[in-house]
């Protein structure tokens, strides 16, 4: 969707939405504490947002719906989650069970699926099993082939809107002796089996989003004919897998809104908080521990821009955008929220004031970013068993690459550059080493460069040490190159599961982040809107990842960070969403607390 509708349209849904700080708006947070203090399903705003029309930007056009890049869905997502990410959880889980059957199914199948959905019809992603975790080739449900189709008995567990659900697509086992070839994907239409024959297990009461559904469902038995097969038999790991990479890429926008909502909110607190003789957020201090919290916000941002439009331009990578964005993304805004709790004082700690309030929700909720649709050792697993070809193309680029990276890096990283089709099953599950992120990164570090010398003043003086400073980084390639060479001498057969490898698969998702700030920086600065793009915001971004290396060093000053808050301020003043997007917002009608 080309940007200047893709703004209208985020405005739109804003301003259908209302203050969430107002009472009388149609999902404000006093509402949406309530659903999470009672633990009770948020069905008057997913049905809310159903009439809107919001879930048919996660369905094709060739089926009626008005789905055209992952971006708008994203998108859109993230301004409900930052509202409420239970309800955006409750409305991404619906999407990834239909995404088996974008990826596999027939024209009659999706048409099926998408006819449903319209119709208000709710589906749960039936994967995650009780005994075996993220060991998808230890599922034990058994789909038995029978006349005209397959007897399903076995259990999933830990599934978001099992209960509520009308159907599952379901992961089962049609081999009995199972393997990668032994797996397929089933649609389970619950309504539309002998009553009691699929079982719902209890809700599971859970930390962050209480308000959710999650439980599961057992069967003995439960027939389900050849035509709700979604995709070849045996095809269903592959099918899962692909599913997987649309989830981890989707489900950071949870974590960018939980930060984006918690910001603002302790925006609100430090501007108005006279302590000492001056607002909070003029306390030096106080001033660096924001500045920061908002750089992290635009690091994480930047890394899935690049991740989700990567899933259109470069499918064959998306197990490499997908696995660094559901890894980095989360665990870099759970420390920045501990940040934020700093900074907001006791006031993180109240449930009462639904302005302040809910900030201890967006703490909790946050967390299901991390864990949800492959965890940490997950991500970290995948990035691990390609991270030698990866460092390789990225220290000695194959012939051809590098100019076919900077190619595409121009529209993952432009905002206003049109993407392909969307085409999931496209999707592969092994990159071949490529990473267009970092083979491109000299070239963008050289527009940098260049931008730096036709800058003047002090921009000019901070893109200089900006560049300097995703040089130094970027530079560590090799090294990690050859500390994973060494390694995998050493310990020979272990390699591949050693937590050294690990820890290397992680400052490799540091590189990416790096060269995602930087491509951000030059490829989409016609397309940013004033106070963006800035030089000190950059500079704060790479300080904030080469503190994982050197905790302790800075490269910003005083000034920097002051002119990062200058930034900072303009876009809460001017009620713009945290983002190299900066969506307006929906307009203030309910004041900030003491300030009446």
């Amino acid at each position: 969707m080309p940007k200047p509708e893709l703004d209208k349209l985020a405005a739109e849904l804003e301003a259908h939405l209302g203050d969430p700080h107002d009472p009388a708006s149609r999902m404000p947070y006093q509402r949406i504490l309530d659903h999470d203090e009672r633990e009770e399903y948020p069905y008057p705003f997913v049905n809310l947002l159903q009439r809107w029309g919001v879930h048919e930007y996660n369905i094709p056009a060739a089926q009626g719906g008005r789905a055209g890049d992952v971006e708008t869905g994203f998108n859109l997502l993230r301004l409900i989650a930052r509202r409420d990410p239970t309800t955006a959880t409750a409305l991404i889980i619906t999407s990834l069970a239909f995404l088996p059957a974008w990826i596999a199914g027939t024209d009659e199948q999706k048409q099926y699926l998408v006819d449903a959905m319209k119709q208000g019809s709710r589906y749960a992603w039936g994967l995650s099993e009780r005994n075996h975790g993220s060991d998808v080739l230890g599922n034990e449900m058994r789909a038995e082939k029978v006349d005209g189709g397959y007897l399903l008995t076995g259990e999933k567990w830990l599934i978001g809107n099992a209960r509520i659900a009308d159907g599952l697509t379901v992961f089962a086992r049609t081999k009995e002796s199972g393997g990668p070839a032994g797996y397929s994907i089933l649609l389970l239409e619950k309504r539309r089996t002998p009553a009691g024959s699929v079982e719902e297990l209890p809700n599971e009461r859970l930390h962050g989003l209480r308000a959710i559904d999650m439980s599961g469902i057992r069967t003995d038995g439960v027939f389900v004919p050849d035509s709700a097969r979604l995709g070849a038999e045996g095809a269903g790991l592959e099918i899962a897998l692909q599913t997987s990479q649309v989830a981890r890429t989707l489900i950071g926008s949870i974590a960018l809104s939980a930060v984006d909502t918690a910001l603002r909110g302790t925006l609100d607190f430090t501007e108005h908080r006279v302590i000492f003789g001056r607002t909070v957020t003029d306390i030096p201090y106080s001033r660096r521990q924001l500045a920061e919290c908002f750089a992290d916000l635009m690091v994480a941002d930047a890394v899935s821009l690049g991740a989700v439009r990567s899933l259109q331009l470069v499918p064959e990578q998306a197990s490499v955008w997908s696995s660094v964005a559901k890894y980095l993304v989360p665990t870099m805004l759970e420390r920045t929220m501990s940040q934020l709790n700093v900074v907001l004082g006791a006031r993180f700690y109240l449930r009462a004031e639904p302005h302040f309030g809910i900030h201890q929700k967006m703490l909790r909720d946050l967390l299901v970013a991390n864990f949800a649709d492959g965890n940490t050792v997950v991500n970290l697993k995948n990035l691990a068993l390609q991270l030698d070809g990866l460092l390789a193309a990225a220290v000695e680029p194959p012939a051809g690459a590098v100019t076919e990276a900077e190619e595409h890096v121009r529209t993952l990283y432009g905002m206003d550059r049109p993407l392909p089709l969307y085409r999931p099953w496209d999707q592969e599950l092994f990159s071949r080493g490529k990473d267009d992120a970092l083979l491109a990164a000299p070239a963008s570090l050289a527009a940098l460069r260049r931008l730096a010398a036709d800058a003047g003043g002090e921009e000019r003086d901070r893109l200089e040490r900006a560049a300097g400073t995703a040089a130094e980084l970027l530079g560590r390639a090799p090294a990690l190159r050859e500390r994973s060479r060494s390694l995998k001498a050493r310990l020979g057969r272990d390699y591949g599961q050693s937590a050294e490898l690990f820890d290397l698969a992680k400052e490799y998702c540091l590189l990416h982040a790096v060269a995602a700030c930087v491509h951000t920086h030059i490829h989409s600065a016609d397309a940013l809107e004033d106070p963006l793009p800035s030089g000190a915001l950059l500079l704060l971004q790479l300080e904030r990842l080469r503190r994982h290396w050197y905790p302790h060093e800075a490269v910003t000053d005083a000034a920097d960070v002051d002119e990062v808050t200058a930034v900072l301020r303009r876009l809460h003043r001017g009620n713009r969403l945290f983002s190299h997007w900066q969506f307006r917002l929906a307009e203030r009608t309910a004041p900030v607390p003491g300030t009446q």
